[in-house]
């Protein structure tokens, strides 16, 4: 595969209603390629304001949640019923409200917490426990990168798992997942899942998935809306030379980044959109399938001439 990356593509959308719209029409396609060449579809999803945009997913009836494996990118360390959960998040804006089992949804083990972690998850680590706290974090991270090896070994290869789709956010300081902008996680390159234990925005334990996860995927897709997102998206798309952390996600070819964002967020924004088509029918080409097609015969090409040779 070449190790290369295409540049993101951006969708604006004059209202949230028809973003949220679009992207569910989005993720059905991603679920539909997936389904057809593996069988399964796996997908990892995001916590903050990205929940709720996926409410339109439970009303989507070409959706087959018998094959999804469901991830999260990156998750806090507090029981999953709690309030800062992206777990209960997503739970509560959708995937409680559809058919899908519980084994096919994959959370951190909250077995391994510390009474401490039970009683007062989001408490600061006390004076002496520094090295339990850690190594819990690392057992949990550790634990939930078995998950994603016993889910994508089977079909996978590869050094990385590939998901078929990851959605994310994007912080106000151009974070996604727990990857923060001059913090040390920036230059993982060797864990799937890594521990955060001083994350910049409460609470402060975290594990997250990794680049090497994220630049593995088919798709990736950000959501930002409203004009709070003006700048930081201006600096995300127009001057991806700064180096945030939402702009180092470019999954290596075939895969794809897009960003679905409404006009308030993208005012500000020069870099060219593209007009979203929507998928009629399970048949209907998407770019990645697209992109798949091109490397295709640029292979089949390659062959040939040096058959030919």
């Amino acid at each position: 595969m070449p190790q290369s990356s295409a540049p993101p593509v951006l969708y604006s959308y004059p209202t949230v209603d028809k973003l949220t719209s679009s992207l569910a029409n989005f993720i059905l396609k991603a679920q539909t390629d997936a389904i057809s060449h593996r069988g399964v579809f796996t997908i990892a999803l995001s916590g903050g304001s990205l929940p709720n945009n996926l409410k339109p997913l439970a009303d989507v009836k070409e959706i087959q949640w018998d094959k999804w494996q469901v991830f999260f990118a990156d998750e806090r360390i507090v029981p999953l019923d709690h309030p800062e959960s992206n777990y209960a998040a997503c739970s509560k804006a959708f995937l409680e409200l559809v058919p899908i089992k519980k084994e096919q949804i994959h959370t951190i083990n909250t077995e391994l917490f510390r009474e401490q972690t039970r009683i007062d998850p989001t408490a600061a680590t006390k004076s002496g426990e520094e090295d339990d706290a850690e190594n819990e974090a690392v057992e949990i991270a550790d634990d939930y990168e078995k998950q994603l090896v016993n889910t994508f070994a089977g079909a996978n290869a590869a050094r990385y798992p590939t998901f078929d789709l990851i959605l994310l956010g994007m912080g106000p300081d151009g974070h996604t997942c727990s990857l923060f902008p001059g913090h040390e996680l920036l230059s993982e390159n060797d864990r799937w899942v890594a521990e955060i234990q001083d994350s910049p925005k409460p609470p402060s334990r975290r594990i997250s998935f990794t680049y090497p996860v994220l630049n593995h995927a088919f798709r990736c897709a950000f959501v930002a809306v409203g004009e709070g997102k003006q700048d930081m998206l201006s600096s995300i798309l127009d001057r991806p030379e700064e180096g945030l952390p939402c702009s180092r996600v470019r999954p290596i070819s075939p895969g794809l980044v897009f960003w679905f964002v409404d006009d308030a967020a993208a005012a500000k924004v020069k870099y060219p959109k593209t007009e979203y088509k929507w998928i009629e029918k399970a048949t209907d080409d998407d770019l990645i399938t697209g992109e798949r097609k091109r490397m295709k015969e640029e292979m089949d090409a390659a062959v040939e001439a040096a058959d030919q040779q």
